[in-house]
């Protein structure tokens, strides 16, 4: 099949990083397609190293897809359950729409969405029941062509989208605090917005002012230190499905989400220590999760030294 292949994804990093298997399997059922995912446009950079998108077309979110041309000859629903998502698809006119079915669209067909299931594998089932094939353990991207800004380092990632995932900024800092005294190099990553809190971490573990990269990594720049990390602490966000993508071993911290829904894949073999006390939650609230709370900061240096990777070359 020749044409477009439109994949709405209109979400974050982490979001991104899940549906790669179903990307894959996409440009495998169509090779000969141009795959557009609507997509933020800060994700071009990854987008590209998943080696399945042709191009991105910046979406910041639903009700802002803007499709010109000729109408894709297949779209993709890879964002969430409807309606919002389906209407804005079908406002481009696709020849085949792939998605969940859902009670407003009774002509629309797909699977049932179901709350039940890892988010990797829901876009590999939804794809399957349309007849296209996607293996879930195909989450590897493409090392990129730029250096590690901090190659060989621990890398302490305090922030998250929401209070509710965020562990307390002391904690992080008195683990980074505890590697940092053992002779590891650490440094503390998230977006520009998130520098104030990187700083916080970092003065209050002792780290200089050169260990604060948060704002100052592009996403590929990002990738390529966490591509070449000895370890990654973080909790429920995207640098955690980097890690996932690049075989990094790390230590993940959950709550108020469980891990069965946002953490490593079944298969994804024993490099990421996955703390997590059982207890769900609110994911938009403000405030840390009960839960989330009740994980120690030596339970956190515990399963970080035994997952440490050694040092290149040591």
């Amino acid at each position: 099949m020749t044409g477009d292949v439109l994949v709405l994804r209109a979400l974050g990093v982490g979001d991104l990083l899940v549906t790669v298997p179903a990307l894959r399997g996409l440009r495998a059922a169509f090779p000969d397609a141009r795959i557009t995912l609507a997509a933020p446009a800060a994700l071009d950079e990854l987008a590209a190293l998943t080696g399945a998108v042709d191009r991105v077309l910046p979406t910041p979110g639903l009700g802002a897809l803007r499709w010109t041309g000729a109408p894709p000859a297949v779209a993709v629903n890879l964002h969430g359950s409807g309606p919002e998502s389906v209407t804005d698809l079908l406002g481009t006119r696709p020849g085949r729409l792939l998605s969940h079915r859902h009670p407003d669209f009774p002509d629309l067909d797909g699977p049932e969405w179901r709350e039940d299931q890892h988010e990797v594998l829901r876009w590999c089932r939804m794809l399957a029941c349309h007849g296209i094939a996607a293996d879930r353990h195909d989450l590897a991207l493409a090392r990129p062509d730029v250096p590690s800004p901090a190659g060989d380092a621990i890398v302490v990632h305090p922030g998250a989208a929401f209070g509710s995932r965020r562990w307390p900024p002391g904690r992080f800092a008195e683990v980074a605090r505890e590697f940092a005294r053992a002779g590891s190099r650490v440094v503390v990553t998230g977006s520009a917005a998130e520098r104030d809190l990187a700083g916080r971490v970092a003065a209050a573990a002792g780290l200089g002012e050169d260990a604060v990269l948060a704002g100052r990594t592009s996403l590929t720049e990002l990738a390529a230190l966490v591509s070449g990390a000895r370890l990654v602490i973080s909790g429920d966000t995207g640098v955690a499905h980097l890690a996932t993508a690049y075989r990094t071993p790390s230590v993940l911290l959950f709550g108020p989400t469980p891990p069965w829904r946002w953490g490593p894949p079944p298969g994804t073999g024993d490099r990421h220590v996955v703390l997590w006390a059982g207890e769900a939650g609110d994911p938009f609230a403000d405030a840390p999760a009960p839960g989330l709370l009740r994980i120690t900061v030596d339970e956190v240096v515990a399963a970080g030294r035994s997952a440490l990777r050694p040092v290149v070359g040591a």
